[in-house]
Parts: structure tokens; sequence; C-alpha cells
């Protein structure tokens, strides 16, 4: 009986070997994805190095740009969860803005991994570093240090928040006299609560309320505008909608765009949408002076 059952076992291995499980299909390129591929950062720079990891920023500069400029900065900063993605995903909204004169950057942070070690406070610190970085280096890059506007989607806006609210989050080594707080903040489908009702509370774990920006408005946090679908099943829309109303309890500018039904990353996958959204964005860095 025992070597009939090896007999067996060795036979369905045989089968399984000879005809595999079908590939996984790559996801199809989306709207987002196709836009990407048709931009290249004019360069890459190295903002930060932890251990033997550079971070970096690709950079899409404007035409005629040089040293000593005075250019309104565009930044912004990819979703995936915190655990995935990677700059390239949002080169169309920093090509956008080079193209109308802002330095445009994408940026790199270290993705959370509890097999690295690496934890969403690390992304958060890796994005309040960038900041410290570009305002650093405003000179070499062009750039006007007061017209910084910073920018992400999902897990990137959570992060893009996290540079207005999360003072006491810093990198060792960072230099504090230097703001993290860019002059506006354009989220898209962000993580905006990381309570159970929200998104991230496993992640981060039992301080999931030192990361959670809508538990961390105050006065004087910049000028925001927020991008949201109703139909938002991954950050739901009820934080975005909270956020907003907390943020004009306080006294700040916070503007929420809706659209009625979109599901989490809407904008990103229908060119329409995308556009759209930069075209409201253009507007309200307009009315702040950010935009010529």
């Amino acid at each position: 009986m025992k070597h009939l059952s090896l007999a067996l076992v060795f036979a369905l291995s045989t089968v399984q070997a000879q005809n595999p499980a079908p590939a996984a299909k790559p996801k199809a390129p989306d709207a987002v994805d196709k836009l990407a591929a048709v931009h290249k950062p004019t360069r890459v720079v190295t903002y930060k190095k932890v251990g033997e990891q550079e971070l970096q920023m690709h950079v899409f500069e404007p035409e005629g740009l040089k040293a000593g400029d005075s250019r309104a900065c565009f930044l912004i900063i990819h979703g995936g969860g915190w655990t995935g993605g990677a700059p390239p995903r949002m080169y169309s909204f920093a090509a956008h803005y080079a193209k109308l004169g802002m330095v445009g950057i994408s940026m790199q942070y270290r993705l959370h991994s509890k097999k690295t070690g690496v934890t969403v406070f690390d992304c958060v610190k890796d994005a309040r570093s960038a900041v410290r970085y570009i305002r650093s280096h405003a000179t070499e890059l062009g750039i006007d240090p007061q017209k910084l506007i910073v920018s992400g989607g999902s897990a990137g806006g959570h992060l893009a928040a996290a540079t207005a609210l999360f003072d006491n989050v810093n990198e060792d080594g960072d230099d504090l006299k230097v703001p993290a707080t860019p002059n506006a903040l354009v989220l898209l489908f962000p993580v905006i609560d990381t309570s159970k009702e929200g998104y991230g509370n496993e992640k981060i774990g039992e301080r999931w309320e030192e990361l959670s920006p809508l538990h961390h408005v105050h006065p004087g946090v910049p000028p925001t505008i927020i991008f949201h679908g109703t139909g938002d099943t991954v950050t739901p829309y009820a934080g975005a909608k909270a956020f907003q109303e907390a943020m004009v309890k306080a006294g700040n500018r916070c503007e929420l765009d809706t659209n009625e039904g979109g599901a989490h990353g809407y904008l990103m996958r229908s060119k329409a949408l995308h556009d759209d959204t930069l075209q409201k964005t253009d507007v309200f860095l307009k009315s702040l002076g950010l935009l010529p």
C-alpha cells in the first residue's frame, strides 16, 4: 500500500511537471503606463543614501532651465501600498509640469518590507528628506524653495501629506532647520486615514495614529486639493471627506474633487480623467500663484 501511494505521488508530480500551471498574465498597461513610456527624465539625481541603497529623483527640467533660476517645483510620489511601485509610474505628471515651466520630479523611496526591516516610518522619512534636499539644492536645481508642490497617489499621497503633517518623523542626519513642509499639496486618492476604517493599519501596527494624516490636521497646513472616488474601497472616500472637513474647520484651504463611483486609482486608468485631473490641478496652482 505504501509503495502504491509513493507511485501515485510520483505519477502526479510527473504530470504536473509536464503540464505546469499557466503563468499569470502580466497586467495590461493602463493610461498612465502608456504615457510614462513616452517620457524620459532629463537627469537622475541621488538625494539620499541609506546603507548601500541610493535613493533617486527622476528630474524633468523645463526648456531653457539654468542653475540659479527660480522655477516652481512639482514633486510627485508613486503609490503601491508602500511596498511596490517606482518613479516611472508618475512620469506623466512630472513631465506635464516641466512642459509648463516647472521642474518636475518623480521620486524613489525605500519600500516597506518585513524581510528588509523597512517600515512605513522609513518611507515617510524619505519623503521628508526629499523635500529638504530640494530646498537645500534649490540654486543648482533652478528651483524657488518657496514654490514647492508635493503630490502623490495612494500610498504616495500619504507620503505627500506626511511632508506637511508629521514633523516628529525625520531621518537621523537630516538638517531639521530646512523645512519639509511644502507650499501646496495635491493628493490623488490618498491613504489619508490609517485607522482600521481606512488603509494601512496592519502594515503600520500599534503606532498607526502617528502616521494618520486625518489625525494630524492642524491650523497652518498648506493649501490642499484632493481627488478621490466615491467607489474607492481601498482608501475609503469617507476618509478623504473627513480630512477635507477637518482641514476647513482648522482654517486651512482644502478642496475635494469627487468622482462619483470612481474606484481606487480611477484617474490613472483613463486618459480623459488623467487629463481632467491635471487641468483642475493647474487651476488650483494658478490660484495660489504657483503656476505662471
